[in-house]
C-alpha cells in the first residue's frame, strides 16, 4: 500500500477559513457557538457544509436519521470507502471546534486530493453524523447509534427535547430527512480526528494523540432518602441527613476511582437536593455517579464497590438507598489497523505524538462496531471542551489534519 509522500501537507489556511465560516452560524453569547441539532441553525450548517461539498465535486447521500454522506469516487468501482467525519451539532455553551474540527478537516482532505489532481482506489466519504452531543435529544451519539444498530430507528425518532419536540419530527421540520436506509452503508474504513477535550496532549507539548482505546461508561443514579427537619432544632444524634449520606458516598466515589488510577475517572456531575432550602435537612438526594475506564472489569469492579459501600453508608445513616443504572457503553479497543496508519502518518510527517484513550464518548465508538476504525487527536488549550472558550491553535488543526489526510488517503490508496 502506497503512503502519501512526506511533503503533502493539507492547506491550513484555507480549513481555518473553514472553520470560522461554520462558526457564525448559531453564535453564542461568549464567543462560541449554540447550534444544537435539528434547530434551524443546524440546518444552516448543514446547508453551508453541502454547498462545500458541492463546490468540491462530491456526491451527496443522506439516510432516515439526517446523517450526511459526501462521496468522491475513487477508480474501483467495487471497493469499499474510507470514511472520514464527525459531527456539526454543537452543545448550548459550545465551542468552534468540537466535532466540527473532523468535519471540515475530513473536507480538507477532499479538497487537497483534488488540488494535486491524486486519485484513489477506494472512494473517499465525509460524514457528518446527526445528534452526537445529545444534549437537545437524549443520548448522545444517537445516529450513528442507529448506524452501528445499537439503537433502532423508530426508538430515535421518538426521542423528545425539554419541550416534548420529537426528534423525527424536527428532523423532518428543517428538511434533512433522507431516503437511505441507516446503517445500509458499508465501509472499508473509518477515520475521526477530534479536539482532545483534555489537557494531556498540551501538557505534554505532543502535536497527536494515537488514540487507541475508548472509555467505557457506566452511569449509576443513586437515590438516598432521609428525613427533613429544622437544621437548626433537630439534635445530631436525631437526623436523618441525605446529604451527609451523599457526601460520604462521592468521597467513597473519588477513592474507588483512584485505586484504579491512571486510566479510571469517577465523580457525580448530576445532583438534586430536597428540598433545596437553606433551613431544612435534605430529606432526599438523587445524583448520578459516572465512572469511566478503558477495562471492562474495572468498570464492574467499580459499580459492585460502589453499592456495597454506599449500601453500608445508609444503613449507619439511618436513609434509604436505591440504585438505577441509567446509561453506560463498553470500553472501545480502535483497529489495529487504522491505529498504526494514524501513526505512521505521525511519525512520516515528523509530528510528536503518544497514544491516548479517549475519555469522552465519540461517533467512532459505534462505528467501530460495524468498521475497523480510528481515531486522532490534537491539543486544545488547557483542556477545555464543551465551552465557549474552548479553542485551538492553527498549528493544532494543521498537524492534525495532515495526519487525518495522509492515514486517510494510504488506506484508500494512491493510484498512479
Amino acid at each position: 500500500m502506497a503512503a502519501p509522500g512526506e511533503n503533502l501537507r493539507i492547506n491550513p489556511d484555507r480549513l481555518w477559513d473553514s472553520l470560522m465560516e461554520m462558526a457564525k452560524i448559531g453564535p453564542g453569547v461568549a464567543g462560541g457557538n449554540n447550534r444544537q441539532t435539528l434547530t434551524d441553525d443546524d440546518a444552516k450548517g448543514r446547508a453551508l457544509f453541502k454547498r462545500w461539498c458541492d463546490e468540491a465535486g462530491l456526491t451527496m447521500g443522506v439516510d432516515k436519521a439526517g446523517n450526511m454522506f459526501a462521496r468522491r469516487e475513487g477508480t474501483d468501482p467495487d471497493a469499499l470507502p474510507v470514511y472520514v467525519g464527525s459531527h456539526l451539532d454543537t452543545q448550548p455553551t459550545g465551542g468552534k471546534f468540537d466535532g466540527v474540527l473532523g468535519v471540515l478537516g475530513g473536507l480538507e482532505v477532499i479538497r487537497t486530493l483534488n488540488d494535486l489532481g491524486i486519485r484513489t482506489k477506494h472512494p473517499i466519504v465525509v460524514v457528518n453524523w446527526t445528534n452526537e452531543e445529545g444534549t437537545r435529544f437524549a443520548p448522545a451519539m444517537l445516529a450513528s447509534g442507529v448506524f452501528a444498530g445499537v439503537h433502532t430507528l423508530d426508538w430515535a425518532y421518538d426521542r423528545t427535547d425539554a419541550k416534548g419536540a420529537k426528534f423525527g419530527d424536527e428532523l423532518k421540520r428543517i428538511g434533512w430527512v433522507g431516503d437511505e436506509e441507516v446503517g445500509a452503508r458499508k465501509m472499508h474504513a473509518y477515520f475521526e480526528l477530534h479536539i482532545e477535550q483534555g489537557p494531556i496532549l498540551e501538557i505534554e507539548g505532543k502535536d497527536i494523540g494515537v488514540v487507541t482505546h475508548g472509555q467505557g461508561l457506566s452511569w449509576t443514579q443513586v437515590t438516598l432518602t432521609g428525613k427533613e427537619a429544622h437544621t437548626g432544632s433537630t439534635p445530631m444524634p436525631m437526623r436523618k441527613n441525605a446529604g451527609l449520606g451523599m457526601a460520604r458516598i462521592l468521597e467513597l466515589v473519588d477513592e474507588i476511582a483512584w485505586s484504579h488510577k491512571p486510566h479510571a475517572v469517577g465523580a457525580a456531575g448530576h445532583i438534586d437536593v430536597h428540598p433545596n432550602s437553606r433551613n431544612v435537612i435534605p430529606g432526599k438526594v438523587v445524583f448520578t455517579v459516572d465512572f469511566r475506564s478503558p477495562d471492562l472489569a474495572v468498570i464492574a469492579d467499580m459499580e459492585q464497590r460502589l453499592k456495597a459501600g454506599a449500601t453500608k453508608i445508609a444503613e449507619d445513616l439511618g436513609l434509604g438507598i436505591e440504585f438505577l443504572k441509567v446509561g453506560g457503553f463498553d470500553p472501545v479497543t480502535f483497529d489495529e489497523g487504522c491505529v498504526s496508519a494514524v501513526r505512521r502518518a505521525a511519525e512520516r510527517l515528523g509530528y510528536s505524538h503518544r497514544n491516548i484513550i479517549s475519555g469522552a464518548g465519540h461517533d467512532a465508538c459505534w462505528v467501530n462496531r460495524v468498521a475497523p476504525t480510528s481515531m486522532i487527536m490534537c491539543p486544545c488549550v488547557d483542556g477545555l471542551s464543551h465551552n465557549e472558550a474552548e479553542d485551538i491553535s492553527k498549528d493544532w488543526a494543521k498537524a492534525g489534519t495532515d495526519v487525518l489526510f495522509h492515514a486517510v488517503v494510504e488506506t484508500a490508496e494512491i493510484v498512479g
